[in-house]
This record gives structure tokens, C-alpha cells and sequence, in this order.
């Protein structure tokens, strides 16, 4: 992550035992749901908690893009310290990285690149994201001189 600057979100996840496989790793699409409890949270930073966002603004954000990286492997009851960058805000979408770092073991384990986008949640049609919600995103960004 170090190209990427601006604001960094933090949020912990234990590894449990419906996030790990028959080798009790972790299992690839758990490091997903990670990376969404994240995104919450920081939403939820920002002001904009999940719960009362798609309600007041009648949208969500569902994923368009995701590419996903791992590295090593967690086991359960690891605590993951994730990281989150939020690294461009357009008209109607959003990216961020997260990268989820093992504590017992100090090292990445894995990094989550995510695209979302705002939809109308009764036409289900793309949408500009609300500006007080951009404002706030945008605010995340790196300044550039």
C-alpha cells in the first residue's frame, strides 16, 4: 500500500471456525467478508453508518470489481488488523484497498482491491453517490501538491 496515500481506516476480525477450511486455514471467500466488516466500519467513521445509508438515500453499493491477493495463510482464532485506503472516488463509484495483516504472525496475508457503485435501490441503475457521502470520501483522498 505504500503508493497509496491518504487516510487509513483500521479494523480488527478474528478468525473464526465457519472462516476456516478442512486444513483450518482460512478460507479464500472469508478474507471477502473481512474486507466487507471493513468497509462498514468505515463508512460507519465517516458518519455513514450501512444501517441508516441506504435508507436515507433509498442506494447501495454493490461490487463491480474485486481482485484479491494472498500471501500467507491465517488459522483460526488469528486476529487480522486490516487497513483500508480508499483510493478514488468518481461520479458514482468507489475503490479501495485493504490489506489484511496477520497479528500472530506479523506478515500480510492477504490485500483486497474493491470497486463498488451507487445504485438506485428501486431501478437498480447506476446513480451519483450523494454529495455529502462524496465530500466525505473525498476527503479520505491523498492531497497532491
Amino acid at each position: 500500500m505504500s503508493n497509496i496515500g491518504g487516510r487509513v481506516f483500521e479494523s480488527r476480525v478474528l478468525v473464526q471456525w465457519a472462516d476456516v477450511d478442512m486444513a483450518g486455514i482460512m478460507y479464500f471467500a472469508a478474507y471477502q467478508r473481512a474486507v466487507e466488516r471493513a468497509e462498514m466500519d468505515f463508512f460507519r467513521e465517516l458518519g455513514f453508518p450501512y444501517n441508516e445509508v441506504f435508507e436515507k438515500y433509498d442506494i447501495w453499493f454493490p461490487r463491480v470489481h474485486v481482485v484479491a491477493d494472498y500471501f500467507k495463510p491465517a488459522a483460526m482464532e488469528d486476529w487480522l488488523s486490516l487497513k483500508t485506503r480508499i483510493y478514488h472516488v468518481g461520479t458514482s463509484s468507489i475503490k479501495w484497498k485493504t490489506v489484511m495483516h496477520n497479528e500472530r504472525t506479523g506478515e500480510a496475508g492477504a490485500q483486497m482491491d474493491v470497486t463498488v457503485v451507487c445504485i438506485d435501490r428501486t431501478s437498480l441503475k447506476s446513480r451519483p453517490l450523494p454529495q455529502e457521502i462524496r465530500d466525505a470520501l473525498m476527503a479520505c483522498l491523498e492531497e497532491l501538491d
